[in-house]
């Protein structure tokens, strides 16, 4: 019963005492190892944001970078899957073709979207952007490229022939026995 009321009576049981009364030198008299700065308390806060900021900025650089070149790796794609959907004409070849005409397209319409994570006044996206486009549009010469295998695009004179005027007639034939 006696031990439940001290325990109770005093508080805490457990305590740490964080006050350091030893004689023994502290670790702010041993010099720092070699390659080891230790950030000093009075180092100006504009150097660390300074420092953040140019940090950010080179991230998102490095990131615009990587996101013009993902078009790349479709690119690759799209040309396998046409390869393999073969020069005939059927469902599977025309939707293969398709998909490599729209994405691009689609891609180009969005370019603002894509880099606008990137933005800012240190990253220039110039260089990003106009990768990004240039292999848009070597995917999209990939699909009118396919179009033209496949026979679908008019570039023979025979796929305007239906808009050719009717030839004239140079010569007439008449006469002869009447096979009866």
């Amino acid at each position: 019963m006696d031990k439940g009321k001290a325990v109770m009576g005093s508080g805490r049981r457990w305590a740490v005492d964080f006050t350091d009364n030893s004689t023994t030198p502290s670790s702010r008299d041993f010099p720092d190892p070699p390659g080891f700065t230790r950030a000093s308390p009075d180092q100006d806060d504009s150097t660390l944001s300074r420092q953040k900021k140019d940090a950010e900025a080179n991230w998102k650089s490095q990131k615009a970078w990587e996101v013009a070149q993902a078009p790349f790796k479709n690119l690759l794609m799209m040309g396998f899957m046409m390869w393999m959907a073969g020069s005939t004409v059927h469902l599977f070849s025309i939707g293969i073709t398709f998909s490599a005409l729209w994405q691009p397209i689609s891609a180009l319409q969005g370019v603002g979207k894509v880099f606008e994570p990137y933005k800012d006044s240190k990253v220039d996206l110039l260089g990003p952007k106009l990768l990004f486009i240039a292999l848009n549009l070597g995917g999209l010469a990939l699909g009118v490229w396919k179009l033209n295998t496949l026979g679908l695009l008019p570039t023979h004179a025979s796929d305007w022939v239906s808009s050719l005027p009717p030839a004239q007639e140079v010569e007439y034939s008449g006469g002869g026995i009447p096979l009866g």
